[in-house]
């Protein structure tokens, strides 16, 4: 498919139109020009049905073998850890959602919307009703069939206004009472204003499904590990789902070891404790190559680790100095020191691969500017503030870029102290409420990441971004079915959000894990989740 523009169809119409003709995301990482399509044409295209999962796999060729103990080192959680797909916040928590449990669609490893569980997804003209069927056989760990009460009961937990889950933001138009059960197999969702967003939205890890009578103090899915232990901040253990749906892993057993200090966590690499770890830290990561048995999984995506800054509370609630903020920024100087150059440069604006993302110029660094939008601001060479930050919760990388952006900003009359904080603490009572911070995202589209980060009532606001203008272009992209009218309606919101956000978005991340030669099948990940997206079931031992 080349980039040349289409005209918008109705919705009924888009199935035949893209049938067979799926455009890889990860070829645009690469720098094709396709960008346009697939993004617009994503949420259509679960109504299509499934698809085969792509190249990229790590590792020697050959049979693949059953049989072995496959561990694995992630990034600490806490106490806090749960097994509630529609709770989870901490890496611990998130990787067990895409081991254990599936949505109605997901994406493929080459980034394209694809169903999962969902046989087939298809819209009404205006985008307010949905049809969805169930793959039909599906079974959760339990044995217990897959039925449409499952959907039911699913989102209507997840939209329940008197407790919300993460996935409410993203369902939007969805609420209480909206899904219906039509057959066995088949459930409409009602929605009070059209989304032509919902196929993307089934996709969030916080809209996993769950039967009708899940049990959170003993979890069930129906994805390909099965979860027998889980020890909160410390492991979690899984044996193979044998009734899963494209068959069983290849391993005996999965464990999942939590480490809250990053060293801790290469040593276990090295020393052959675990068999590959999430988040390698860049700087450590030529030591990691030079040694022998160990590889890295080096996956380029959209995934982005912004600065947050709250709009409501000073000194941040002075666009001219959000403004003078991202104009500290030298951005290649913080990819090439703090990523140890495994990233691209980012311009504020989340998104990456978003047809509607307009032509915004470059922003670099600007030292006499920044400075010059401070002295309006009222602050001359006398501005300190406080930035919140985690290696527990966001890795080494961060902090390092925290302490460069520190370092940058005595150039402007800035002085930024660091406040280093565990994983708990960051994203405990106080996470959405730090005046100035760190975080980190993944590969999303604009819409969809307004649903969860940035309009209001979203589950992630973290920079209490308001805008009424904003907002009313982006409440209408949601319901515009129209393709180059939406993709203006983006356009329009980006350039606000561009001028007067909250983000500091310096750089794309690459997303760098570390594995032993010793096993095979791990995936570089476009959507920008650790480890392939945790996808383990077509790992085995060589």
């Amino acid at each position: 498919m080349t980039d040349e523009t289409h005209e918008s169809p109705a919705i009924a119409e888009l199935g035949e139109l893209i049938d067979g003709k799926r455009l890889s995301r990860r070829s645009l990482l690469k720098g094709a020009a396709a960008m346009g399509a697939v993004a617009a044409l994503g949420p259509i295209a679960s109504a299509c049905g499934g698809g085969e999962t792509s190249t990229g796999e790590t590792g020697a060729a050959g049979e693949p073998k059953k049989g072995g103990d496959l561990k694995i080192g992630i990034v600490g959680g806490s106490a806090k850890d749960t097994a509630d797909p529609h709770l989870a916040a901490f890496e611990a928590d998130i990787s067990n959602e895409y081991i254990m449990y599936e949505g109605l669609t997901g994406y493929d490893f080459d980034a394209n919307l694809i169903n999962y569980m969902a046989e087939s997804i298809e819209p009404n003209d205006d985008a307010s009703v949905w049809q969805v069927k169930l793959k039909d056989g599906l079974t959760w760990h339990d044995g217990s069939p897959v039925t449409a009460d499952d959907v039911v009961y699913t989102f209507e937990r997840i939209v329940d206004p008197k407790d919300p889950k993460s996935g409410a933001a993203t369902l939007s138009g969805l609420s209480k009472g909206g899904t219906v059960k039509t057959g066995d197999l088949t459930v409409e969702f009602r929605l009070e204003s059209p989304n032509v967003l919902l196929p993307e939205a089934f996709s969030f890890r916080g809209c996993m499904m769950i039967p009708a009578n899940f049990d959170p103090k003993k979890p069930i899915g129906s994805g390909p590990f099965k979860l027998v232990e889980l020890r909160p901040g410390e492991q979690w253990s899984y044996l193979p789902f044998e009734g899963y749906r494209e068959g069983a892993p290849y391993v005996d057993s999965l464990t999942m070891i939590e480490f809250g200090d990053e060293t801790a966590r290469v040593n276990a690499l090295t020393s052959g404790e675990v068999h590959a770890i999430s988040q390698a830290p860049t700087n450590q990561t030529k030591m990691i190559e030079a040694t022998e048995g160990l590889a890295l999984l080096n996956a380029e995506n959209g995934a982005w680790r912004p600065f947050t800054m709250r709009i409501d509370v000073k000194p941040f609630d002075d666009v001219r100095v959000r403004q003078a903020f991202r104009l500290i920024v030298n951005r290649q100087q913080m990819i090439d020191h703090a990523y140890n150059g495994f990233g691209a440069l980012a311009n504020d604006m989340y998104g990456r691969f978003d047809p509607g993302t307009p032509d915004l110029p470059q922003r670099e660094q600007d030292i006499e500017q920044a400075k010059s939008l401070l002295k309006q601001a009222g602050y001359d060479n006398n501005l300190t503030v406080e930035l919140v930050t985690s290696g527990e919760a966001l890795g080494a990388d961060e902090v390092a870029a925290a302490q460069i952006f520190a370092e940058q900003a005595k150039e402007a009359g800035v002085t930024v102290t660091l406040k280093k904080t565990d994983s708990a603490t960051f994203y405990g009572k106080d996470y959405l409420s730090w005046p100035f911070a760190q975080d980190f995202w993944s590969t999303r589209g604009y819409l969809e990441q307004a649903g969860q980060g940035t309009m209001p009532g979203a589950p992630y606001n973290e920079t209490h971004w308001k805008h009424d203008e904003w907002l009313a272009i982006v409440k209408e992209a949601f319901t515009t079915v129209d393709e180059a009218k939406r993709n203006e309606l983006v356009a329009a919101a980006q350039e606000i959000e561009y001028n007067e956000g909250g983000y500091i978005i310096w750089a794309w991340r690459n997303q760098v894990d570390a594995y032993s030669t010793k096993i095979t099948g791990l995936q570089e990940d476009p959507m920008g989740y650790w480890l392939g997206r945790c996808d383990f079931r077509k790992v085995y031992f060589v």
